[in-house]
Order: structure tokens, then sequence, then C-alpha cells
């Protein structure tokens, strides 16, 4: 039986991840608080008390502005400790399946990039992944590194769910329009993970490392993303103060972050689709099936009261 480690499970990815791999082997799940990703010598202890063969990294410091003034800890969790994760596993022959970001490319013009596009990241927090990716390569070749982004999930804090809570709140609302990506759920990538390590099982196939885009299909902006939300939420019967039409479209100028997001981040999936046989959702789908889960649960809480 496969046993696989995975880390930050107490974020919306691992959280969707512990679900996703539960019927492939042995999990052994850890949160930040059981693995801190920053102590070198704490991962290579219970790598050394849990012997994987699968090790699968969602784990990340993914505090995106706050890392602009905390650069040390951002390279800890993001640059160092893949790279210890995949030391241990070429000295133990084990895979590792690590998760990397759009931010490590610059955003610049207007076409879908490729795995193979040169990286160059404008943010500490889009550094910190890339040399954790480098890290990985250097390491160990049994590795697959998926690039993701605009994770979203019915677990966690993101911003679909915080585009519900203003909706709640707020008559009206400002929302980035020329920031352009592809909403993904943290489901779709898990499950997308769990249907990868089924293949590496498979004896008679030649297994396909390497580095991998992986979100839904299409893009948007986050303005018409939020709208999206509402608009969804609102047939389904939430009771929001928000319509779509009341959120209005502002530009990156308007609403200053301490780091700079790439302005254009949607990935080619491609390959990834071509190398595992996959097909891909619609960003859509996944947004109106988290609206729907969310809905449902509120309906189930409030039952219960």
């Amino acid at each position: 039986m496969n046993k696989i480690l995975i880390t930050g499970t107490n974020g919306q990815l691992g959280f969707e991840l512990r679900r996703a791999l539960a019927p492939l082997g042995r999990v052994c799940a850890y949160t930040r608080e059981t693995l801190d990703l920053a102590d070198p010598a704490a991962i290579e202890r219970v790598l050394d008390q849990v012997q994987p063969r699968i090790i699968v990294n969602p784990a990340a410091y993914t505090a995106v502005d706050k890392a602009e003034g905390d650069a040390a800890a951002a390279m800890a969790v993001n640059a160092a400790a893949p790279g210890v994760l995949a030391k241990w596993a070429a000295a133990h022959d084990a895979l590792l399946i690590h998760y990397s970001t759009d931010y490590v490319f610059s955003g610049e013009g207007d076409l879908p990039w490729l795995e193979d596009d040169v990286p160059a990241p404008k943010s500490v927090y889009g550094q910190s992944k890339w040399l954790g990716e480098q890290a990985v390569r250097e390491a160990t070749g049994h590795h697959l590194i998926l690039r993701t982004g605009w994770v979203f999930g019915v677990h966690g804090a993101n911003f679909l769910k915080t585009m519900l809570r203003l909706a709640h709140e707020r008559d009206q609302l400002n929302v980035v329009a020329d920031q352009i990506g592809a909403p993904t759920s943290a489901a779709l990538i898990a499950d997308v993970t769990a249907q990868i390590i089924s293949s590496y099982d498979r004896p008679t196939e030649k297994f396909k490392y390497g580095t991998y885009h992986l979100t839904a299909q299409g893009e948007t902006s986050w303005h018409a993303y939020a709208q999206r939300v509402v608009r969804r939420a609102i047939a389904q019967g939430y009771p929001l103060k928000l319509t779509p039409e009341a959120i209005k479209p502002i530009t990156s100028n308007d609403y200053p972050l301490p780091a700079a997001r790439p302005a254009y981040s949607r990935l080619d999936c491609s390959k990834l689709m071509r190398n595992f046989g996959l097909s891909l959702p619609r960003w859509q789908d996944g947004v109106d099936l988290v609206v729907d889960q969310l809905y449902s649960a509120q309906q189930s809480a409030l039952a219960t009261c």
C-alpha cells in the first residue's frame, strides 16, 4: 500500500488533497502545527519516521503582501523546504509532488503561459516559489511541479468567500478588472493530483515527470469573477445586499498593494491534458459548484439550530 505524506492539510488545497488521496493509500496528514516547514531538521525527522513513497507538498507561505516585509519566512517555507523534501525523496526513491504558482511569471503580454516560458517574478512571494521550483529540480528528477493560480474552495480563506461576505454587508463594491487569470477550485487540483498518482502506480506506463500547469479552463478578471459569484449566489437564494451591477471595475493602480500582481497570468494546460489524458472544466463550473456547496452548508447549519 502506498504511504502518502501530505503537508499543510489545514490549508484549502491540503484539505482537499487529504480527501482525494485517501482511496490511494495510507495518508499521513500534517498541518502547519505538526510539521514546521521552516525547520529543516523537523522535516527530515518526520520523513524518516513516516518513510513515504509519495510526498505531496501544498504547504506554502501564501501571505503575498506580508511577504514583501517578511522575506526570510517566505523563503524558508517556499524556497528552502521544497529542497529538503526533494533531497529526501531522491535518497529514498520517492515521488515528490510540489505546487507552484502563476506568480513566477511577469504577467506581461496576453498569451497563456507555457511551462518553459522564462519566469520573471515581480514579488517576494513569486521569487520564493520560483526558487523552490529550482531546488526541487536540482535535487530529484522524480518530481511533479504543478503550477496553479487563483485557488478557491469551500475550506479556508479565499476571494470567492470574501466576495460572498462583502455581498452580505455592502450594496456597492469596487473590484480590480485589469488582472486576468483562471479561478481554479482546490477540489479540482486535488482530484487531478489523485488521477496523476493513479497513473504513477501503473507499472506498464512510463511516468511523465516534470513541470505542468494546472488550472480550470478559460479566463476572466477579478471583477467578472466577483460578478459571477454574486449572480450565482442570488440564483441560489442568498439574501444579499449587493447586485452584480453594483460591482464596479477599477484598475490595479486604483487599489495599490505592497506586492505586484501579474496582470496576465492565465496558464496553458495543454501539456498536462495531453500527457495524462485529462479534460479540465471551465472556471465557471467550479465557481458555481462551490457557491452551491457553501449555500447548502449554510442551510444545513440553519436547519440544525
